[in-house]
């Protein structure tokens, strides 16, 4: 029996823009639950839900204050409980976030640890006593820009926080703090998760020496704090393996149930991480990083992040994604000009469904949704203030889903919205590109549908024909049938000849002219030979 996630396209959601039921500007569960049909008649096969435990919402939820219980702006467990319910009668794998690596400040383990080095939950987190100077354990950096250390006057003693002030980050030398983490875990595998998705994965342990990391290799400084060190010691520990191993043992315990981890490192150390995190049976199911959601749109790219995998871990197994709630869409990304937008949406999407492993997609992508732009006054993200206007944060990938541009706010909410509703995205709305085959909706429903009909794409070997720049070709191969994509990743119609016995199949905005197949300007085709035939002359 193939496990259900080896083929699994899964849909993101992030909850507080996905639907808005209660009329409050904020997206909910019961607003998800309604509108789970779209999701299914996509034609996907689970969907991960960003955090909606209960939190103070200094990260939007990635600072839980308590694992089991679902925050009132979302709704309620039992409202949890019926959205389980209606994704199962449609056919929806459900997958949940779990931020494991750090809580936040307002958790009752941290309120306890605070207190004094004495009490039972002092070692819970990662203490550190003041260099003899005031100065803090280590130069290690947070994400969000600073020192990773925070004082605290009460212990006298710095916490260790990779993200916010407001996330200290658990001690997970400690093995009780795995044991409790492990128990919320399976509260929700209890009430019917089919998995979940392990936010930052490789931070969960750090160096108990408390060594500095050191520079890192550059030219000229990055700009942002955070990319001027190698981050050997702060995180991607390999004591981090056990961790993985415990969390796999207890999902071994479930049928059916995995494990997603997000890896994210320097280049193509990621990339090494997800190899090494998937490797064998004993820890994460797959992984996935931000190799692929970056401004890099080039052939070399993308075959070195499929390619690295496959050579790292030969057994082990990626899920590869193009946006998701953390970077730019990739549509703003990747488009030369706003003409090429939906151009480029669909070819992606059709690129996406050539790479082996599972695919994740995230909300409002089928729709070629692109970046909103946020003015200052509009910010919610936090941690990216100071790094205006250079870096606008995540709110511009996370405003609201749009539904109907005839209704208020695209039919997302009828309250003021946490986040804008700016025309650019309205015009996209699901309503408008419903029953239009030729939009980059019907693109989504058509590629995952060729995805499921033809056996290569899911369970064929990988090889990457030679072709020249900026074409991209992935060829999958299954019981003496192969199917290449070919992609041109530029502005300029590309054409290359076709080897003999090769024809035109599945999606395409390409055409055979005298043997040779001619692209438009970011267009794709599927190709299927047979046997030793080449694709390619």
């Amino acid at each position: 029996m193939r496990e259900w996630w080896r083929d699994a396209v899964i849909y993101q959601i992030y909850p507080r823009s996905f639907q808005d039921d209660s009329g409050n500007g904020i997206g909910d569960l019961p607003g998800i639950t309604r509108r789970l049909d779209h999701v299914a008649n996509l034609g996907v096969d689970a969907i991960w839900l960003s955090p909606f435990f209960t939190s103070p919402d200094k990260d939007m939820g990635y600072d839980v204050s308590d694992y089991t219980s679902v925050n009132p702006l979302f709704g309620t467990i039992e409202d949890f409980d019926a959205l389980i319910a209606r994704a199962h009668e449609l056919g929806l794998k459900v997958i949940i976030d779990q931020v494991l690596s750090h809580t936040s400040d307002q958790h009752a383990w941290f309120q306890e640890s605070r207190q004094d080095k004495t009490n039972d939950k002092a070692d819970w987190y990662v203490w550190a006593d003041p260099k003899r100077d005031g100065t803090a354990p280590t130069n290690w950096i947070s994400v969000f820009g600073g020192s990773a250390w925070m004082f605290d006057a009460r212990r006298k003693q710095y916490f260790l926080h990779n993200f916010l002030t407001s996330q200290p980050d658990l001690n997970f030398h400690n093995p009780e703090v795995v044991d409790a983490l492990l128990e919320a875990m399976e509260f929700w595998l209890k009430r019917g998760v089919d998995g979940f998705r392990l936010d930052t994965v490789n931070f969960y342990v750090h160096d108990q020496e408390l060594r500095n990391n050191p520079v890192a290799k550059y030219k000229e400084f990055p700009g942002h704090p955070y990319g001027a060190q190698r981050h050997l010691y702060s995180k991607s520990r390999p004591e981090n393996i056990d961790v993985l191993r415990r969390l796999r043992a207890l999902m071994d315990k479930y049928d059916d149930r995995m494990l997603i981890g997000e890896v994210g490192d320097d280049g193509f150390r990621q990339v090494e991480l997800m190899g090494e995190y998937t490797a064998g049976n004993d820890k994460l199911h797959m992984a996935y990083s931000f190799a692929m959601l970056s401004h890099d749109h080039s052939p070399e790219h993308f075959k070195r992040c499929i390619q690295g995998f496959m050579d790292e871990a030969p057994d082990g197994w990626p899920c590869w994604s193009l946006s998701n709630h953390d970077v730019n869409r990739h549509v703003t990304r990747w488009a030369p000009t706003p003409e090429l937008e939906d151009t480029v949406a669909k070819q992606a999407i059709n690129m996406l469904i050539s790479f082996p492993g599972t695919l994740g997609v995230y909300q409002g992508e089928e729709l070629g949704q692109t970046e909103t732009d946020i003015e200052f006054h509009e910010l919610t993200d936090l941690g990216y203030v100071d790094f205006w206007p250079d870096n606008k944060g995540r709110d511009g990938c996370r405003t609201p889903m749009v539904w109907d541009e005839s209704q208020p706010n695209a039919g997302f909410s009828t309250g003021d919205t946490w986040l804008p509703v700016k025309a650019p995205q309205a015009a996209r709305a699901v309503a408008g590109q419903e029953s239009d085959n030729s939009s980059v909706l019907g693109a989504y429903r058509a590629a995952f549908a060729y995805r499921k009909s033809r056996i290569e794409l899911t369970q064929g070997e990988t090889t990457f024909p030679k072709l020249p720049k900026p074409l991209l070709a992935v060829c999958r191969t299954h019981e003496g049938t192969s199917l290449t994509g070919v992609f041109n990743l530029s502005n300029k119609a590309k054409s290359v000849r076709l080897g003999e016995g090769t024809n035109l199949t599945g999606p395409t905005t390409g055409e055979v002219v005298k043997g040779r197949l001619k692209l438009p300007p970011f267009g794709y085709a599927y190709v299927e030979t047979k046997g030793d035939d080449a694709p390619f002359a």
